[in-house]
C-alpha cells in the first residue's frame, strides 16, 4: 500500500469555504494528501468581509492537539489564524512538546477585507514563539511589514524583509508574497542563505479570498510528501496562478479561488 501523507491545519473557520481550514482541506484533498484541522476560532465571514468571531477555548485547542497527535500524527502542520497571544503560545509549546515537523506559518493578520483577525500585541509574541519554530514563514507585503515594523515599497525591500525572518528571527525559510504589487506577481523566497524569485502573470480580478491559505497549504502538503521546501514552494507558486486566473466568479465581493483548477490544467498535460 502506498504511503498516505498527512497534513493538519490549525487555523479558524470560514463558512463561505474559500479561506480558513476550509480552504486547507480543499487543498490538502487536491494533493493527495489527508487533511486535518484544529479550530481555534469560529469565524461568521463570507466574500464581503468578516462579520465575527469566537475564539476557541484554550483548553479545547489543545484538546484537538492531543487527540490528532495521539492517533494520526502529521507530517506536516501550518497554522493560520490564532488571534492572540496566549493561543500563539499554547501551539508554539504544543509543536515543541510534540515534536512535530515541517511547521509551515501562514501569519494571518489581516483579512483581505481588511478585518482583523490577529491582536496587535500579538507581534512579539509570534516572532519570539511560533517564527523560530517555522520550517517556511509566508507573509504577504502588509504581514512582512508588521513582523519586521519596515515599510515594504520594493523587491529589494522584500528581499531584506525575508533575510530578516530568518536570520534574525529563527525560520528555516521565508516567502515574502508580491501580490500587493502591481504588475506581475513576483515572490521572493530566502532559503540556505540564497533568495529565488517567483513570478507570474498579475490577474485584474478581485476573486482573491483566501490565496493565503491555499498557498500555504500546498507548502504544507508538499512537505508532507518530502519534497524540499524549494519544490514545495515553486508548487505552491504554480497551484495559486492556476487558482486565481480561472476564478469561480462566485460570491457578492472578493470571491474565492479555484481549488479544482491546478488539477485541471495538469490533466489537460498544460502543466
Amino acid at each position: 500500500m502506498a504511503d498516505i501523507y498527512k497534513a493538519l491545519s490549525i487555523a479558524g473557520t470560514d463558512p463561505s469555504g474559500g479561506a480558513g481550514i476550509h480552504a486547507d482541506l480543499k487543498t490538502f484533498q487536491e494533493l493527495d494528501v489527508y487533511g486535518m484541522a484544529v479550530v481555534t476560532a469560529i469565524v461568521a465571514q463570507n466574500t464581503l468581509g468578516v462579520k465575527n468571531f469566537t475564539k476557541v477555548s484554550l483548553n479545547l485547542i489543545e484538546q484537538q492537539i492531543v487527540a490528532i497527535n495521539e492517533d494520526i500524527f502529521p507530517n506536516a502542520v501550518k497554522t493560520g489564524m490564532l488571534s492572540d497571544c496566549s493561543i500563539i503560545e499554547l501551539v508554539a509549546y504544543k509543536v515543541k512538546q510534540s515534536r512535530l515537523k515541517n511547521v509551515v506559518v501562514d501569519p494571518v493578520m489581516v483579512a483581505k477585507s481588511g478585518d482583523l483577525l490577529l491582536e496587535k500585541d500579538a507581534r512579539d509574541s509570534m516572532l519570539k514563539q511560533l517564527v523560530p519554530l517555522a520550517t517556511v514563514i509566508t507573509p504577504n507585503i502588509p504581514e512582512a511589514e508588521i513582523l519586521t515594523g519596515k515599510e515594504i515599497s520594493s523587491i529589494e525591500d522584500m528581499r531584506n524583509a525575508a533575510k530578516e525572518l530568518v536570520e534574525k528571527y529563527g525560520a528555516q525559510a521565508a516567502v515574502v508574497k508580491g501580490g500587493h504589487f502591481s504588475g506581475e506577481a513576483r515572490d521572493i523566497l530566502y532559503v540556505g542563505s540564497d533568495f529565488e524569485e517567483l513570478s507570474s502573470q498579475g490577474f485584474d480580478t478581485p476573486h482573491t479570498h483566501g490565496t493565503g491559505c491555499t498557498f500555504s497549504a500546498v507548502i504544507t502538503a508538499e512537505l508532507a510528501k518530502r519534497k524540499t521546501i524549494q519544490q514545495a514552494v515553486y508548487n505552491a507558486k504554480q497551484f495559486i496562478t492556476c487558482a486565481i486566473q480561472y476564478t469561480l466568479g462566485i460570491g457578492k465581493g472578493r470571491g474565492p479561488t479555484n481549488h479544482w483548477a491546478f488539477n485541471k490544467k495538469k490533466e489537460h498535460g498544460e502543466l
